[in-house]
């Protein structure tokens, strides 16, 4: 909806007939001859016939789209943002007194504050910051819109368009990133089997038993399967020997 379509359907001027109806979420400003009279309340108002006029204005929040517009960012990026905006008057008489057209002059001072801030925000903050971003938007329109008699609720950036390059370039980055991370657990899990593996070798070392009772239980592990055929080594043999010469010292010992 153009602005001037909206500021109209925002704020109505009543012919002085001498009774209006204000409803509940609209204020009426009466002026007495040009000069400010009052503000009248919701409900059904009486003038002076052809002394005074209203102008109803509306108090209810309004929805303003602000249109994409292409910013440079600080490090030189070219991108599309779209945003929207959330405002209500809260002082009917600043809405008309100070200002001609409420809604037009928020919706250019909001294209202006947007294009600002991103501009001096870095590419990875728009994407990554944007509350913040939001807040800084806010915070500079309410010190603009206050003399208006408006409140700036919030504002939203709904839209950031990236060139097709930068797509791809994030899309590599990412890529990169995740194939770093699966490396660096890879070489953790390696570095771990290796302590593991360590710790093992020094068990065995001090006990020279243990890697032939080892070596039987593999050889039972793959004696479960029925199709398989094992061969006894020469080494087999002389784990045989190992645990019988085992066996002995043990009984002699006690």
């Amino acid at each position: 909806m153009p602005p001037d379509a909206a500021a109209t359907r925002e704020m109505v001027v009543v012919p002085n007939l001498g009774i209006a109806v204000v409803r509940q979420y609209e204020r009426g400003v009466v002026f007495r001859l040009g000069k400010l009279h009052g503000v009248r309340e919701p409900g059904m108002r009486f003038m002076v016939p052809l002394v005074d006029r209203m102008r109803k204005v509306g108090m209810r929040t309004v929805t303003m789209p602000i249109q994409s517009q292409q910013i440079i960012t600080r490090d030189n990026v070219s991108i599309g943002v779209a945003a929207v905006a959330y405002y209500r008057r809260v002082d009917p008489v600043k809405s008309i007194v100070e200002i001609e057209n409420v809604h037009a002059a928020i919706n250019q001072i909001a294209q202006t504050t947007v294009r600002n801030v991103v501009g001096q925000s870095m590419l990875d903050q728009v994407l990554s910051e944007t509350e913040k971003i939001n807040e800084s938007i806010k915070d500079l329109l309410d010190r603009t819109t206050e003399r208006w008699g408006v409140l700036v609720e919030f504002v939203e950036l709904k839209d950031i368009e990236l060139p097709q390059t930068m797509q791809r370039a994030m899309a590599r980055q990412a890529e990169a990133e995740r194939e770093k991370r699966a490396k660096i657990i890879a070489a953790e899990g390696e570095a771990l089997s290796a302590g593991r593996l360590a710790e093992a070798a020094d068990v065995i070392a001090a006990h020279p038993i243990a890697l032939q009772l080892r070596n039987l239980q593999i050889l039972s592990e793959i004696a479960v399967e029925k199709n398989s055929t094992i061969v006894f080594p020469a080494q087999f043999m002389d784990s045989v020997r190992a645990l019988s010469s085992f066996v002995g010292q043990e009984n002699a010992t006690r």
